[in-house]
């Protein structure tokens, strides 16, 4: 999928857990694997959300584009 969602380097730059960011979102660890692995089809505006709630970002900042090859 051509957007992805660079969890992995937001959680780095706040010194933040998987597990960490898991209870303050509200979603299971698995889900949030889905999000971080770039699988996921679709991703709720309540979910982003409280993503960017909870890393301190915009929504810009948790999102973003590559081509597909």
């Amino acid at each position: 999928m051509a957007i992805i969602i660079p969890i992995d380097v937001m959680l780095a730059k706040r010194k933040m857990s998987v597990t960490e960011l898991s209870e303050r979102v509200g979603i299971t660890m698995a889900n949030l694997s889905i999000l971080k692995n770039g699988r996921a089809k679709a991703i709720r505006l309540s979910t982003l959300e409280a993503v960017c709630k909870a890393l301190d970002c915009q929504p810009g900042d948790a999102l973003g584009y590559r081509p597909e090859e």
